[in-house]
């Protein structure tokens, strides 16, 4: 189906959040974290999530939906966009605090972005998964194929442009994962 890539884009998504809830907390705790944590959740979050899976969504699924009768300039896609770019903007400053946070070792700004950009993505994740998701499927079930192409390709033009594959980002989920354990212990 039409979503299946997205639904996985989430789960790895939702991997990499929870790896920033745990953040959160150490840095509430007082624990330093390092560059080499702050760094890959800058650069999952702004390019896989947003570089790769948004434009997945905005250069094929959106599209598609609209042929289908869903508006863009109002209801479900127009939220999805208005989305989209509020988590660019959250992003933007979190990869400014989170230098910040490296250069003066206050991580007052930092722990309020990363919470912040948690709740946003987490909520607009759930939007996707259990609404616009189900309404894709229901209205693209003619036209999943080429969705599905187009969402492969755009997947692997962005990841190509970055340098970068999907192997890298679900490593670098694993990775964030076991990394952030080990800060608090």
């Amino acid at each position: 189906m039409s979503t299946a890539s997205l639904r996985r884009d989430h789960e790895l998504i939702e991997k990499v959040i929870k790896a920033m809830e745990s953040t959160i907390q150490l840095l509430n705790d007082g624990k330093q974290i390092p560059e080499s944590i702050l760094l890959p959740v800058i650069d999952f979050s702004k390019n896989f999530t947003d570089v790769c899976h948004h434009s997945k969504e905005e250069k094929s699924l959106f599209p598609a939906l609209e042929q289908a009768g869903l508006p863009t300039n109002m209801g479900p896609i127009a939220m999805m966009l208005i989305d989209h770019q509020r988590s660019r903007e959250i992003g933007t400053e979190m990869e400014a605090s989170a230098k910040e946070y490296l250069t003066s070792g206050d991580s007052t700004k930092l722990v309020s972005d990363m919470q912040q950009y948690v709740e946003h993505i987490t909520e607009h994740l759930w939007k996707e998964n259990n609404k616009l998701f189900m309404m894709a499927e229901a209205r693209l079930q003619y036209v999943s194929e080429k969705v599905d192409n187009e969402l492969t390709e755009i997947e692997k033009s962005k990841l190509d442009e970055l340098g970068k594959t999907r192997a890298h980002y679900e490593q670098l989920a694993e990775n964030l994962t076991k990394d952030v354990s080990e800060q608090g212990n």
